[in-house]
């Protein structure tokens, strides 16, 4: 019996490990990034802008995101509307900027009903480049917003043509926090949940008793542990989850 025993113990230990690999709030986790554009005001009947990708360069280097889609009128996301243009994981670290990279074809801009193309003299290869300096932390999830400036952004040359020379904002915000804390002792294996209101969030503890809950929504949680026979089930109320932090509950112990 003791045999089978330790197998089952190190088989769960394994399979717990493996479940809960990616739940670190270390730099070394992943940052879950939406990007979105909005406008501001310009004088334009519509302006079309095809978006390719765009490029994140951190101190981890460049993750490309792609833009799925067909061309979008920018006019269209004014006053506080916006548009999603993409979303992924990214490696969490610092920010250190953006590039908006345009298709060759699709950007235009149509003024009294008439449209014209729009040429950008490096959106289509390098990318626009907009500088940017914030962090990305691991398990926050992030909103980006890019905020064109339409007004400012096209530039009618001296031969009647329109050339689009973006001028751009890009906003990260914070739209999510995190909890971790310990557990002692680890072989208590139990599941955690994070239970707000009607919402309950779970995950597991890893062999060294860590656990973490990414992307959270702000607000105060109890947390409820159910650990394996004989440790008794514990809950931990008035868990404060803020925007954009990561909040450590500190060694919670499971007692028997």
């Amino acid at each position: 019996m003791k045999y089978y025993f330790l197998l089952f113990a190190v088989a769960l230990c394994l399979t717990i490990t493996a479940c809960t690999k990616n739940n670190t709030p270390s730099g070394s986790g992943t940052t879950h990034v939406t990007v979105k554009m909005t406008d501001a005001p310009g004088l334009y009947d519509a302006v079309i802008l095809s978006i390719k990708s765009v490029v994140v360069v951190t101190d981890k280097g460049e993750q490309t995101i792609n833009v799925g889609g067909g061309p979008i009128n920018i006019l269209h996301f004014r006053l506080g509307k916006d548009t999603l243009l993409a979303s992924q994981d990214l490696p969490s670290g610092s920010i250190q900027q953006i590039r908006l990279v345009l298709n060759d074809s699709g950007n235009r801009v149509v003024i009294n009903g008439v449209s014209y193309d729009l040429t950008t003299p490096s959106g289509q290869t390098s990318g626009v480049k907009l500088n940017v300096h914030d962090n990305l932390v691991a398990g926050i999830d992030y909103t980006l917003r890019l905020d064109f400036d339409a007004a400012s952004s096209i530039v009618l040359t001296g031969n009647g043509k329109y050339i689009l020379k973006p001028v751009i904002r890009a906003i990260p915000a914070a739209v999510s926090g995190a909890l971790t804390g310990m557990i002692t002792p680890a072989i208590s294996f139990p599941k955690v949940y994070a239970i707000t209101g009607t919402d309950t969030v779970g995950t597991i503890a890893d062999a060294t008793g860590a656990f973490y809950f990414p992307g959270l929504a702000a607000g105060t949680y109890s947390v409820n542990f159910i650990p394996v026979s004989p440790y008794l089930t514990k809950t931990v109320g008035n868990a404060v989850v803020t925007t954009g932090a990561v909040q450590d509950m500190g060694t919670v112990t499971i007692t028997q």
